[in-house]
């Protein structure tokens, strides 16, 4: 009789403590559950107005169109700025979800890299300081050095043409050190983005000016790693054709680009 007292006294913490685990588990399911996905999303920072840095924040178009997506399509988003040409390397790494950074969609990038629908039309732009007038057009830099940031589609573009032309092609790791070069006359001009170089002109009073007209139609896309990721593909797509049905996109375009 002792001994079955003794069993069930025994038995009374034991199946106490069982309950409160139970409980903590079920909590901790039930929080889990309720968290929002999260998605890392690279940035490259000296790409203004798409993405910079103000009073210590990010903001920019893509900084604000991919939030606005987010929360549309109920994720959460961390953003990791880093240097543009280390943004698909750090996605075929595993280190990203997504890559934005104004990356244009190529056939080169399409191998590793599967893109939204587009989501601006870009175009490459040759840039001179403003008091050149001998550059009127690309054949003019015959024999002249010209400057490009490292893994953009403007390189690319230069280097499709540097030897048709004639010209030394010197690369840099951000656009702030691009423009200096060409504003110092170490080189003569430069290739870039052209809404990205209009609003550095207009907001940093730059010396330096667009030369006739766009040179290619090139048009942005988002981006994660090549068949690893078609469900936040998905979402980023749909997301954004609701942000364009509800003005929220043309909103934000507006926010940086209008006159």
């Amino acid at each position: 009789m002792k001994k079955n007292l003794l069993a069930s006294l025994l038995l009374v913490p034991a199946l106490l403590l069982a309950a409160c685990g139970g409980e903590e588990t079920e909590k901790k399911s039930s929080s889990t559950d309720s968290e929002k996905e999260v998605y890392t999303v690279g940035i490259d920072v000296t790409y203004p107005p798409f993405e910079f840095e103000k009073d210590g924040k990010y903001v920019g178009i893509d900084v604000e169109l991919i939030e606005a997506i987010g929360e549309d399509q109920g994720f959460e988003v961390e953003l990791k700025a880093m240097d543009f040409k280390g943004i698909i390397p750090a996605l075929q790494a595993g280190q990203l979800d997504v890559a934005m950074g104004g990356m244009s969609i190529t056939e080169e990038r399409k191998n590793v890299v599967d893109f939204t629908e587009p989501y601006f039309d870009a175009g490459v732009s040759l840039i001179v300081s403003e008091a050149n007038t001998d550059i009127q057009s690309v054949e003019d830099l015959k024999g002249k050095r010209v400057a490009v940031k490292k893994g953009t589609v403007g390189a690319n573009y230069a280097t499709s043409i540097a030897q048709e032309i004639g010209f030394e092609m010197i690369q840099f790791d951000d656009s702030p050190s691009m423009f200096l070069e060409v504003q110092n006359g170490n080189s003569v001009a430069l290739f870039e983005d052209y809404p990205v170089i209009s609003y550095a002109i207009a907001q940093q009073d730059l010396p330096l000016k667009i030369v006739g007209d766009r040179l290619n139609d090139d048009k942005y896309g988002i981006g994660v790693l090549k068949g690893k990721n078609e469900e936040v593909l998905e979402k980023i797509n749909t997301g954004l054709e609701n942000l364009k049905e509800s003005g929220k996109y043309q909103e934000i375009l507006d926010n940086y680009l209008a006159e």
